[in-house]
């Protein structure tokens, strides 16, 4: 009853005050005066009276909401109780955290630009005649060096898109060392992603291999080396057409067609298959990778090179465990055979320089990475290969010698500022047989000297830009 009453008291009030300013009702007060129709004090008081008229209507609604609300839920007996007694204080919610700033986008129209310079010192106590870390990639040369340069030029499929990576510095020299490739890209391709596909993709060109979990680019990988597996078991890149589908909400599965193993033009006349699976659920990434195709070429005599007869199986299996976002886990499995058919006498009546063999390298990589603070991050790694040999001199996988080779890895990461990330290990590799090189007094014997062993420090500093940092 009192907010009836004192909805109406407002009401009259507000009556009174209109007829003393309302040009078109007749009266004398205001044609009496001079000034401006609505005064001063007419105003203060009609804004009054309606600051109150709003405050009393948003009452109104706020009590019919809660009645209306509590009637939906409660018996009609509560309704009444629930509607007069006040709800209890919200609990406080979590204070919110602030969200980082974007890191800034380069790009060009419609092709964004990133890149990246990674530099580093390695010291090997063997001191190797060669001044080449034994088991190594990229950063493999016992002195500074120019790891990687590289420009990337991304435009995402809409459903066209094109993507080019250009590389200089040891990277490139080692991916393209066969001089199969185009010197100085990593990647090239053309993709496109129908509108009305559900998520299928395509791409044509060269692109890096979906095999193992490092990848060429050390900044987006654990430690600053790259391992046993991705030196000596899986491929760098591939030419020909890749296709990925997304088969439920977190199965994603490809079939690729490609030329080879690190290369663009073949030089054995066959293709290479790929199946590629990702399963990717919260706390965990399962990827399994298989490639299968002729691989052999170049082998003596040269008039044999181009086979299609010998085939090269790669299987490939990495299980990310994401329990939380201080600590991930990874085991990599490989398992690759080449099977080199016997290879033809020089002469009619010269027995064949090699009968048919069948080479097996299998391996596991175990990593774990931990963060120890916003900017400081320590990773361990640990590798064992079994590489069963070659009679070849090149062998066409593994690492060219019947052996038994391990490594562990310890590597702390520091973020600096923006775009600038250093990193400092110490790993240490062993054989079972004397597998790498140390000395450098070639005088004591007509070969390097060799050991079982290899130790190695090695700083790398990464400065990279675009849109992903």
């Amino acid at each position: 009853m009192r907010f009836w009453h004192l909805l109406a008291k407002t009401r009259s009030l507000l009556e009174i005050d209109w007829t003393l300013t309302d040009p078109c009702i007749e009266n004398p007060i205001a044609d009496e005066r001079e000034t401006s129709i609505i005064t001063p004090t007419n105003s203060r008081r009609f804004l009054r009276h309606v600051i109150l008229l709003a405050s009393l209507a948003t009452f109104t609604a706020a009590s019919y909401a809660a009645v209306d609300v509590t009637s939906s839920t409660a018996p009609a007996d509560t309704q009444v109780a629930q509607a007069t007694t006040p709800a209890p204080p919200p609990a406080a919610a979590p204070a919110a955290t602030p969200a980082s700033a974007p890191a800034p986008v380069w790009s060009v129209g419609s092709i964004d630009l990133s890149g990246y310079i990674d530099g580093y010192f390695s010291y090997n106590a063997n001191r190797p005649a060669n001044q080449t870390n034994g088991g190594y990639n990229f950063d493999d040369l016992d002195q500074f060096n120019l790891e990687a340069a590289k420009i990337t030029l991304n435009h995402d499929p809409d459903p066209v898109g094109a993507h080019m990576d250009v590389i200089f510095g040891r990277t490139n020299a080692l991916i393209q060392s066969n001089g199969l490739g185009i010197n100085y890209i990593e990647q090239a391709y053309i993709s496109v992603k129908p509108p009305r596909a559900k998520g299928f993709e395509l791409d044509f060109g060269q692109f890096a291999t979906s095999a193992g979990q490092e990848v060429i680019e050390t900044m987006s990988n654990w430690s600053y080396s790259h391992g046993i597996l991705f030196t000596d078991v899986t491929p760098y890149y591939h030419f020909g057409i890749r296709t990925s589908m997304p088969v439920t909400k977190t199965w994603t599965a490809g079939v690729q067609v490609v030329n080879g193993w690190n290369n663009v033009t073949d030089n054995n006349g066959g293709v290479t298959i790929g199946f590629t699976s990702s399963l990717v659920k919260p706390k965990y990434t399962w990827n399994t990778n298989y490639y299968v195709g002729p691989e052999n070429s170049g082998i003596t005599p040269p008039s044999y090179a181009g086979t299609q007869k010998g085939y090269r199986n790669l299987i490939d299996n990495t299980l990310l465990l994401t329990p939380n976002a201080k600590f991930n886990l990874y085991v990599n499995y490989d398992y690759a055979q080449n099977h080199t058919p016997a290879i033809p006498a020089y002469g009619p009546n010269e027995s064949p320089a090699y009968n048919a063999f069948s080479r097996h390298v299998q391996g596991v990589a175990v990593s774990a990475r931990g963060q120890i603070s916003a900017n400081g991050a320590l990773v361990g790694r640990y590798e064992y290969l079994a590489d069963q040999g070659s009679p070849l001199a090149t062998a066409p996988i593994g690492t060219g010698a019947k052996q038994i080779l391990n490594e562990f890895t310890g590597t702390y990461e520091y973020k600096w500022l923006a775009g600038l990330l250093v990193r400092a290990e110490y790993r240490v590799d062993w054989s079972n047989v004397k597998y790498f090189s140390y000395g450098n007094d070639l005088s004591i014997s007509p070969h390097t000297p060799t050991r079982t062993y290899q130790n190695t420090a090695t700083l790398g500093i990464i400065a990279f830009f675009g849109p992903k940092r």
